[in-house]
């Protein structure tokens, strides 16, 4: 039933009971070629149009609101469809097909109105080029603006940086001044202490010795005298045992003179670490200070529950005094080999623990100083950090982490130096201390 009123639709619409459309213009040659023409043409432009428009949106994806582009689209070729319809109606008078194309075409076109009513408002609220143009220039200012305050924060970011830098610095070498005015004047001072009775007793050993070379012979020239002492003496020199006593009594003295000796080298490694009275540039022989250094840090060297036994290497070169700040320099020497020290103490190798110390001519004017140990090593992730103040990997109450710092201000801000560091994890460190042997003013 549906299907015949369908096709009865069909052929109503097909229906060429009407006289053709050219009728109307009496077949006038001329008048039907300027309708044919116009239309063709305008069927033309209305199917080229919907293309741009399509092609435009697919180029151009940040044009806003899209969609209405499409809408014109569909509206325009309908257009196109209808014109064609006047062209084929001048023949073919199917004004049912062509009045459904105006029909589909009023639609289209009236639903586009519509939308593009609702769209007006946001249409117009779109930035004109001049506008547009104005408020690029705008962002412009403000991106240029904003980077220069950026810039700006930068710069004093880094002067704080430097600044808490400088600070930590100070606070560091304020701290360290303060620790090594007082460890100073107490070295100094037991040195002194220590030295006046060592003195007292070394200085005894000689007379003290004579003395006793003339008892000996005294006793022997008696003994020689009188062969057949009597019983009384007999049975004394037996119980005191005379012969041993005049053997290891010069024996005694031997040993009490090397015991004062070594006490007497241990008074001159202090106050030579310590040289209070050495404030100023002052030419040294660097091998002393690093001997001193030693000779006070013997005891650490030796065998512990921590660690074996450290064995010190020292491959000296035949090189100049160096002008120099002495004690501060021996610091210098202190705080390098204790942290080799103490690296021992984390380390877990089989080797032999080595601490090995070379110093050499690098140039006319330049020393080098390496301390390398076969230690346990530095990781590198915290290389950049070594020289940091107050920075330490030694367990709360071993370390302060002012140690390298202040070794680094005092060789390169005092000194005119550099101080550097190799170093390998389960391998060892080397440190190059390299200072002028003249300064320059």
């Amino acid at each position: 039933m549906y299907s015949s009123q369908y096709l009865i639709t069909i052929k109503k619409m097909l229906s060429t009971i009407f006289i053709p459309h050219g009728h109307c213009y009496l077949w006038k040659t001329g008048l039907v070629s300027l309708h044919l023409i116009s239309d063709s043409l305008i069927s033309v432009a209305y199917f080229l149009i919907p293309i741009m428009l399509v092609y435009i949106v697919h180029k151009r994806e940040d044009v806003p609101f899209d969609w209405i582009f499409l809408c014109f689209g569909a509206f325009i070729i309908l257009c196109g469809f209808t014109h064609l319809a006047e062209v084929w109606t001048l023949w073919h008078p199917n004004y049912w097909v062509s009045g459904w194309l105006k029909a589909s075409t009023a639609a289209i076109s009236l639903s586009t109105a519509i939308l593009l009513f609702w769209l007006t408002p946001k249409l117009i609220a779109i930035p004109n080029v001049p506008k547009l143009e104005a408020l690029n220039l705008a962002l412009e200012k403000e991106i240029i603006e904003r980077k220069e305050i950026e810039a700006k924060l930068n710069v004093q970011t880094q002067e704080l940086e430097e600044t808490l830098l400088k600070l930590q610095r100070t606070q560091a070498q304020m701290i360290h001044n303060e620790k090594m005015s007082g460890l100073g004047q107490m070295v100094a001072g037991v040195a002194h202490e220590i030295n006046n009775p060592v003195s007292f007793v070394y200085s005894n050993l000689i007379p003290a010795r004579e003395y006793a070379e003339d008892f000996i012979e005294l006793l022997e020239l008696y003994q020689y005298t009188y062969p057949q002492p009597l019983q009384e003496i007999k049975d004394k020199i037996e119980e005191i045992e005379l012969d041993f006593i005049k053997e290891d009594f010069m024996k005694l003295l031997d040993s009490m003179e090397v015991g004062t000796e070594r006490i007497y080298k241990i008074v001159l490694s202090l106050r030579n670490f310590s040289r209070l009275d050495e404030s100023e540039f002052k030419k040294v022989d660097i091998h002393e200070g690093i001997d001193s250094t030693l000779m006070i840090l013997g005891n650490q060297l030796k065998a512990t529950s921590e660690h074996s036994e450290i064995q010190v290497i020292k491959e000296y070169d035949n090189i100049p005094d160096v002008e120099c700040y002495p004690s501060q320099l021996n610091q210098v020497f202190m705080n390098i080999i204790a942290n080799a020290i103490d690296a021992f103490e984390q380390s877990d190798q089989k080797n032999e623990n080595q601490i090995i110390i070379y110093t050499q001519k690098s140039d006319f004017n330049l020393i080098k100083i390496i301390i390398a140990d076969n230690a346990c090593g530095i990781t590198s992730e915290i290389h950049s950090k070594i020289f940091d103040p107050f920075f330490t990997t030694k367990k709360v109450g071993k370390g302060t982490g002012l140690g390298l710092s202040i070794s680094y201000e005092i060789v390169t801000d005092k000194h005119g130096g550099k101080l550097s560091f190799d170093s390998t994890p389960k391998a060892g460190t080397k440190f190059v201390i390299e200072i002028p042997i003249v300064h320059t003013r």
